[in-house]
């Protein structure tokens, strides 16, 4: 591990309701939400800290939190010779305040009395709903040599891009002179960057990852009416105080939306992706389930992740992925989808006391078609159902599954019963 980061504090953001995220974050916070098969997207940046180094990681959230907690506890275990430890952080009712966090820098604010408590020079300030790989190692770096007192982390985009981001403009030394949060196209000339090795006009967007140094950070967070990173306490720290660009020339991607988060997966299925969970110098973590080998009888999987304890039986899939303990039944075609799978076995008793009372097993049922959807953990998806939203709605809310972005998604533990077309 490298010397200097022993006096860096990691924390990393878990974020409200995830209303963008709705309803993957009906049952869970928004860093429990599974991707790439088996992994949650909290095991991305706790990751990326322990890679890099960082040892230290808080994890703030408010809602839902309990899967986390569980994930966490069952996942990062340090031994007792140690000062390592990765841990939930929940808004609670105090002396100073009874409120919900009210936004990113809120939430580190109220979170002061816990990390207070710990010896850092640097705090490293992640989200909890992004897919990346990034050595912080060198990113610290860039931030003692220039003296900074912030430093962003920044990735250049294409002009058609720059709506959708926080986009700052450097100076020759890299410090950030300008910001503007979703610039219209009239404003982008005076926000060009120049960035050694790129060519042309350059974007530099913030990927929402900062390093604070200590005395800086307690100054920044001092005026109360200043709730948000990217909107309130860097625009505002950017004339005051020393902010410096560190260029992430490498993949990054926001997943906090439903179709953000649906692409980022499918984009795993690709014969090279752009991101991969497999890495043999940088894997990324996650718990170990000593699950059973995934088994196969008579099924074609064409460019598709299949993850441990699966039983697929003469059903195609194409350019999906499958969840831990996924069951899908004989005769199903499963489409540009993701099965999230499931937390449990069900034994024959069970599934056929289910059947029964009416209630289909966990999985997808024979026969059923399945495409562009998401089906969450534990739902039981019946025979003979057609899954496809052929009408093409952006938006809807039913009584068991909801359509976000165009894509259906069934929520976790939802029933669908056989025959069922959506």
């Amino acid at each position: 591990m490298p010397n200097n980061m022993s006096s860096v504090l990691a924390v990393i953001l878990g974020g409200g309701k995830g209303t963008r995220l709705f309803p993957l974050t009906l049952h869970r916070s928004k860093p429990a939400v599974p991707i790439g098969g088996k992994y949650r997207l909290i095991d991305v940046p706790v990751s990326n800290c322990l890679h890099s180094g960082i040892r230290r990681i808080f994890v703030l959230t408010q809602y839902q939190s309990e899967s986390l907690h569980s994930h966490i506890g069952n996942t990062y275990k340090f031994d007792m010779f140690s000062s390592g430890f990765v841990t939930v952080v929940a808004a609670e009712q105090t002396e100073d305040s009874s409120d919900w966090f009210q936004g990113t820098a809120d939430a580190v604010r109220q979170s002061m009395r816990h990390l207070g408590n710990e010896s850092w020079e640097d705090l490293a300030i992640l989200s909890g709903d992004q897919l990346y790989r990034i050595d912080f190692h060198q990113m610290l770096e860039t931030h003692r040599a220039s003296r900074a007192d912030a430093t962003v982390a920044m990735k250049p985009v294409p002009a058609e891009q720059t709506s959708g981001f926080g986009i700052m403009r450097t100076d020759p030394t890299g410090r950030i002179c300008a910001f503007d949060e979703k610039p219209p196209p009239e404003r982008l000339p005076g926000l060009v960057s120049t960035v050694p090795g790129q060519k042309g006009p350059v974007y530099l967007a913030s990927m929402g990852i900062y390093l604070f140094r200590r005395r800086a950070l307690l100054e920044a967070l001092s005026n109360e009416a200043h709730d948000d990173f990217g909107r309130h306490v860097i625009p505002a720290a950017v004339p005051r105080l020393r902010v410096q660009a560190h260029v992430h020339d490498g993949y990054w991607e926001d997943v906090g939306t439903v179709g953000s988060y649906f692409e980022a997966n499918l984009a795993l299925t690709e014969p090279r992706p752009l991101f991969t969970f497999y890495d043999p110098h940088c894997p990324i973590y996650t718990r170990p389930r000593f699950l059973p080998p995934t088994k196969i009888r008579s099924a074609e999987v064409v460019d598709s992740l299949l993850s441990e304890g699966c039983f697929i039986e003469k059903a195609r899939l194409e350019r999906s992925v499958v969840g831990i303990r996924s069951r899908i039944g004989a005769g199903a075609r499963i489409r540009r989808s993701l099965i999230l799978g499931a937390d449990f076995y069900e034994s024959a008793d069970e599934i056929q006391r289910g059947l029964a009372e009416g209630q289909p097993p966990v999985g997808i049922g024979e026969e059923s078609v399945i495409e562009n959807a998401i089906i969450d953990k534990n739902a039981r998806v019946g025979r003979g159902v057609r899954i496809a939203n052929e009408r093409g709605e952006r938006e809807r809310d039913a009584g068991n599954y909801y359509i976000r972005d165009g894509v259906v998604v069934v929520p976790k533990g939802a029933i669908i019963p056989d025959g069922t077309v959506i």
